[in-house]
């Protein structure tokens, strides 16, 4: 078995971690489905939170380009392996578990995608996000078009897609591309410190949370308070949130001095 995307659960803590360091962590044709395995396995019941980081001294080069070149495919077999890391993205941003990216080094093209798949992203200092795609004569996948705009806008997302400019981490942080930017050596501490605050707290509210967030884009309002309606009144139910309300409601209640 492939060990490309290494996956391992505690817990309720699952860890995704890309692991093609020699070549970037870009995607190859086998990594697809390991990909889309992984987002299903780390999604699973019983899963609290997960946290999203790579190999070696880059997050994600995105595709992987001397593949393309040398496998002899053609168009039809890239868009099959769209299709199928496109199962491990929706996998991931709809499911109600809280994922937090740890980021180092480069992320380009693709790796925008899988790394915006996160609900709360640590860079490192020495980060840099760019596209290139259009250098090489291709048009963006894994969730770019949607993802990037919905984190940064749609005119920095152009600006990013249509010129060859290279972010800093500082202006990842600036453009709200990253949530934090922190020393390399802090970058997994950081993110498990993260998830583990997921974990130690009401996990599934904030799983939920980000899933309603993340899917509203895509629905009409009516459908969004819909579906809001509904998650209160289930979260309401849980014996988890009834004892949080409880409590609140106690040391509301208790006279100031």
């Amino acid at each position: 078995m492939s060990d490309s995307i290494l996956v391992t659960i505690d817990d309720g803590l699952a860890r995704v971690t890309l692991n093609r360091p020699g070549s970037l962590n870009a995607m190859d044709f086998e990594m697809a489905e390991r990909w889309r395995d992984a987002a299903r396995t780390a999604t699973a019941p019983g899963v609290g939170a997960v946290i999203l980081d790579a190999a070696g001294p880059a997050f994600c080069a995105g595709g992987d380009v001397v593949a393309m070149a040398t496998s002899g495919a053609a168009g039809a077999d890239l868009t099959a392996t769209a299709h199928v890391i496109h199962e491990g993205i929706r996998t991931f941003v709809e499911a109600p578990v809280p994922v937090v990216a740890a980021v180092q080094g480069a992320v380009a093209g693709g790796g925008l995608g899988l790394m915006l798949t996160a609900d709360y992203i640590v860079a490192s200092e020495a980060s840099r996000f760019v596209s290139k795609y259009a250098n090489i004569g291709l048009t963006p996948d894994l969730g770019v078009s949607t993802l990037l705009p919905a984190a940064i806008g749609q005119r920095r997302a152009l600006q990013l897609l249509l010129q060859d400019r290279s972010l800093s981490a500082a202006e990842a942080l600036e453009w709200g591309l990253v949530a934090e930017v922190v020393p390399a050596a802090s970058v997994a501490a950081r993110a498990e410190e993260v998830a583990r605050f997921w974990l130690d707290n009401a996990t599934a509210a904030f799983g939920q949370a980000a899933r309603l967030v993340r899917t509203g884009a895509q629905r009409t309002f009516a459908e969004n308070l819909d579906d809001e309606a509904r998650t209160i009144g289930a979260a309401f139910d849980t014996a988890d949130a009834k004892a949080r309300v409880a409590a609140f409601a106690a040391a509301s209640s208790k006279p100031r001095a």
